[in-house]
């Protein structure tokens, strides 16, 4: 402290506040921290930000589903080879290579979209009607509802013109409402005058692993949802597709289906066991070597076909994946496909609805509660792991920061971690025990600069500067100490302030992140 003429007294004191967890760590299969989920106001199509910014930070089913499932450790199947060589057989020479086709679209709509009477005319015993009448459901149907296809690949038509074109095309239509956690999805849809119309109808919930009724379709011939396999453009821009991708095959077998699928679509004739199921798995193989000047998106999608495959979902004359028609994806960025021979591919043993990450015993982990430490000095992580069975892999990473960290033993939940710089960092703490999801957790760890603190007086002024620390920086003051309270001056992301003296005794202090 120190003491001045005409007794103001200045008292030079500083600070750190808690940073607090700048998140909901809400962490989905991959590893990704899932933001705030944007509420949807009006109804947003699929191909702008608006959309990418809510399907980024969807949690699209558990981490559990099937289409989430981390398939790249599974065995193979028995009759891989015979499958793959049949699945290349049915289709002709010129089709014998992975395609991308832009096919279906979405909508995404707010909680409270007003519903429409939507007619099932052909499969309305299998519709979820979802408070209509037979063979009518009430879907939360907006006007920009898109239709299989548009824009990317259907000219210069309007959506409006689009809507009420019937040219034969399967003319799939997805709706979503990420608030509430559904989706509705139609096959063959239409609008005729001012009425909607559709062949059949699905509604699924995001939230959970349920299904179909066994035996019923959906909008897919599998019984599947489509939304969850679809590549998106958010998701190909940041380099990972994180989900199984939908997968069409020339035949597929009769009477049989696999988890998740509920439903087969094949003649009588279709017996062969070499013939896939609906429901199938395959996987792109891990020896496949990615060509380093490959496009983004193509990357994106094989080290989803190495990590999570494609699950056969209908019948058709490519082996092809579906890929929105999203008109901001560069040209011919899907090219190289033309060149993956199906021989890269293997058919997995796939995991039924109590198997796999749906068993019991899933590892949990804990990275312990958010800390500030001053710079150069190390932080003490406390973070732990829950498990029965096989002890997991236990790994440390940083997700975030603006430096390098370095782990004093990484595999270990509690250790220590230096940093290389001041700032706000991200550590993901996460255990996998190769059976189950990869349980993660997030810690923030704010890391500041030790404060200096200078005061000078100018009159009846006080003129404070400091360094250290991270804005954005609370200046203070009381009358008296031990103070009672401490009243905000000003908040500012400056290191200096200039005060009037007010008091008699006049006490400062200077707290930064």
């Amino acid at each position: 402290m120190q003491c001045r003429k005409h007794h103001f007294c200045v008292a030079l004191a500083v600070g750190v506040l808690s940073a607090g967890a700048a998140f909901a760590e809400r962490i989905n299969q991959e590893g990704r921290i899932l933001g705030p989920l944007p509420v949807v106001m009006t109804p947003t199509l699929f191909n702008t930000t608006n959309a990418d910014a809510v399907v980024s930070a969807m949690q699209i089913f558990p981490v559990t589903n099937p289409w989430n499932e981390d398939v790249s450790r599974l065995p193979v199947l028995t009759n891989s080879d015979a499958m793959i060589a049949q699945i290349m057989s049915d289709l002709s020479s010129s089709r014998r290579t992975l395609i991308a086709f832009e096919e279906m679209n979405f909508v995404l709509v707010p909680d409270s979209q007003p519903r429409q009477s939507i007619n099932f005319f052909n499969y309305p015993d299998e519709s979820d009607l979802d408070g209509g009448t037979s063979p009518y459901g009430l879907y939360p149907i907006p006007a920009n509802l898109p239709i299989e296809e548009w824009p990317a690949q259907t000219g210069s038509q309007t959506l409006g013109q689009w809507q009420t074109n019937n040219d034969g095309s399967d003319r799939h239509a997805i709706i979503v409402e990420p608030g509430g956690g559904f989706i509705w999805e139609t096959w063959e849809t239409q609008l005729t005058g001012t009425n909607w119309e559709a062949s059949n109808g699905a509604k699924f919930n995001l939230n959970t692993n349920a299904l179909r009724p066994a035996g019923w379709t959906s909008g897919d011939a599998a019984g599947f949802p489509m939304f969850p396999a679809l590549v998106r453009y958010d998701e190909a821009e940041r380099g990972m597709v994180e989900h199984a991708c939908r997968l069409v095959v020339k035949r597929s077998r009769y009477n049989s289906y696999i988890y998740p699928a509920t439903h087969y679509a094949a003649p009588s004739t279709n017996t062969s066991v070499n013939l896939p199921a609906m429901g199938q798995r395959v996987r792109l193989k891990s020896s496949f070597t990615i060509p380093a000047t490959w496009t983004k998106e193509e990357k994106a999608v094989l080290l989803a076909l190495k990590k999570y495959g494609a699950m056969v979902a209908d019948n058709g004359g490519f082996f092809s994946i579906s890929v929105t028609p999203d008109n901001r994806w560069p040209a011919n960025c899907f090219g190289d496909f033309t060149g993956i021979s199906i021989t890269n591919f293997e058919v997995v043993q796939t995991t039924g609805p109590t198997g796999g990450p749906r068993s019991p015993g899933a590892p949990t982990a804990n990275a312990g509660p958010d800390q500030s430490i001053v710079s150069g000095s190390a932080a003490q992580l406390q973070g732990s792991v829950n498990f029965t069975g096989a002890p997991p892999v236990i790994q440390w990473r940083r997700y975030a920061g603006p430096g390098t960290v370095n782990f004093a033993n990484a595999a270990q939940t509690n250790t220590s971690v230096n940093f290389s710089g001041p700032g706000v960092y991200t550590l993901m703490l996460s255990a996998d025990d190769g059976v189950h999801a990869v349980a993660y957790d997030a810690v923030v760890i704010t890391v500041s600069q030790p404060f200096q603190l200078t005061a000078t007086r100018s009159g009846t002024n006080v003129n404070l500067a400091w360094t250290g620390g991270l804005p954005p920086y609370v200046v203070q003051q009381a009358g008296g100490l031990p103070a009672k309270a401490w009243s905000n001056v000003l908040t500012t992301s400056t290191q200096n302030a200039t005060l009037p003296i007010t008091k008699t005794n006049s006490f400062f202090r200077v707290l930064g992140h």
